[in-house]
């Protein structure tokens, strides 16, 4: 009877040291940021060649970071601009034939280790900003109009004409004439309140109008408070 109790109890630790031998919180690793590589890129013709972005994650439960290239969705906020092509290691980003500042973002959900929660790393595109005065180039009709909102509140905002539409992050489109007039109108989020508009006339009305210049880049920032 004795070598029962012996062999159950062996039977026990072999049990606990097994379970106690397992990855530690593996089935709940979190991503908790992304960093886009190279975080800034000039071009420094609109025919440039291409350069290859890639995204890192940094996880949680337990800390590792690897790349993610291939598993978040790339996306830049003026398409107009940019080519994105998926290629081997690598997300390919290339000038369409036009000059200008462009923001390419990967984005991926958190995890299986809690709510998805939506990550998204950030990289700066700039087309030859500095030899033909771009957006647009050298006579060009074409102009740029970035719309970032701020504050401590949180909003959305978008454009008549369309181009600009902007939830939560900062976003950007190109205008020409006749369509270089452009309406902005902010909507506010849960528990915020627009505030004012930087570079957007009249600034404490809402919507504001304002002008995107022949090759020229207008920077719009809509203020939004919380209470």
């Amino acid at each position: 009877m004795k070598r029962s109790y012996i062999g159950i109890a062996l039977g026990a630790l072999v049990a606990v040291g097994a379970a106690l031998s397992l990855p530690s919180c593996g089935h709940q690793q979190k991503l908790v940021s992304i960093q886009v590589t190279p975080s800034t890129v000039t071009f420094l013709a609109p025919n440039a060649v291409p350069a290859v972005l890639q995204a890192y994650g940094t996880y949680n439960h337990p800390p590792e970071t690897k790349d993610i290239t291939e598993q978040v969705t790339w996306a830049t906020n003026v398409p107009d601009l940019l080519v994105l092509t998926p290629i081997a290691g690598g997300e390919q980003v290339a000038p369409n034939g036009i000059c200008g500042i462009a923001g390419v973002s990967a984005t991926a959900q958190e995890g299986t280790g809690g709510a998805a929660n939506i990550m998204v790393g950030y990289g700066t595109m700039t087309i030859d900003g500095t030899a033909l005065n771009c957006p647009g180039a050298s006579g060009s009709t074409t102009g740029e109009l970035v719309v970032t909102p701020a504050g401590t509140g949180t909003g959305t905002v978008i454009s008549s004409p369309s181009g600009i539409s902007c939830p939560g992050t900062a976003c950007g489109a190109l205008f020409s004439p006749p369509n270089n007039v452009v309406t902005l109108t902010a909507t506010s989020g849960p528990n915020s309140t627009f505030s004012t508009w930087t570079n957007c006339s009249p600034a404490n009305s809402n919507p504001c109008t304002v002008t995107v210049a022949a090759g020229g880049l207008v920077n719009v920032v809509a203020t939004f408070n919380s209470p």
